[in-house]
């Protein structure tokens, strides 16, 4: 008996040119100036190559020129929009801390749930480790995630004996790092550990486990953060 069609179609690969549509639509449901920012872009560095070329009389060769540059500094705005829609879109959500440090490439590891979570309020607090040591990075207003931190970074403190562990809080209170920031914020911390080190800071934390409540619903890190491959067309 023949196969079925549907089961033997393999699915259609998305197409580099998919992916900046789909990060445009994205953009555009946020940013509705976002067209026009980028025709502006184009057009206005190509007009400044075509003003070089009549000044020095190559209007051709100026242009052609002018061309690839106005591409890249178009490309590199329109990154940098889809980047921004894509926090606004998950900013002020339950989970969109870890959405935001998920956009790290290397060098750390996130747990998938937070480690310590207040039911009531959803403040949540979410761990990591890396070559800067272990990293806890609150959610929540400054006055109620504190406690939350506090508390985490003891229970944590006991178990990796010395290792540094680096407190954030993640808001827009004073003294929290946006989250836009926080991703730059924990790339930039020092790193004080070897990899031996981490793992075995790795192994010691995997005792402490998670939360025992889940992340809510509203936010699915894995699909909410910014998508970088889909911006270079990879």
């Amino acid at each position: 008996m023949a196969r079925d069609k549907t089961e033997t179609t393999a699915p259609r690969k998305k197409r580099w040119y998919h992916q900046y549509a789909e990060a445009y639509r994205m953009t555009r449901e946020v940013d509705r100036s976002v067209t026009w920012i980028l025709l502006a872009i184009f057009v206005g560095v190509t007009a400044v190559g075509v003003l070089v070329g009549l000044l020095l009389d190559h209007v051709v060769y100026f242009t052609v020129l002018a061309v690839p540059f106005a591409l890249m500094a178009t490309m590199l705005v329109f990154g940098r929009k889809v980047e921004a829609a894509a926090y606004s879109r998950i900013e002020g959500q339950p989970g969109a801390a870890l959405a935001a440090l998920r956009t790290l490439r290397r060098g750390w590891t996130f747990l998938e749930q937070p480690v310590a979570i207040d039911p009531r309020t959803q403040d949540m607090v979410f761990r990591g480790v890396g070559r800067p040591g272990v990293v806890l990075v609150g959610e929540g207003p400054h006055g109620r995630v504190t406690k939350l931190l506090e508390a985490e970074r003891k229970r944590t403190a006991r178990v990796i004996s010395g290792a540094p562990v680096i407190v954030i809080e993640c808001g827009d209170g004073e003294g929290q790092v946006p989250l836009r920031k926080l991703p730059g914020k924990v790339r930039k911390l020092k790193q004080q550990l070897t990899k031996a080190e981490v793992a075995e800071i790795s192994k010691r934390l995997t005792a402490l486990g998670a939360a025992k409540l889940p992340v809510p619903k509203g936010v699915d890190p894995m699909r909410a953060r910014p998508d970088r491959k889909g911006i270079r067309g990879r």
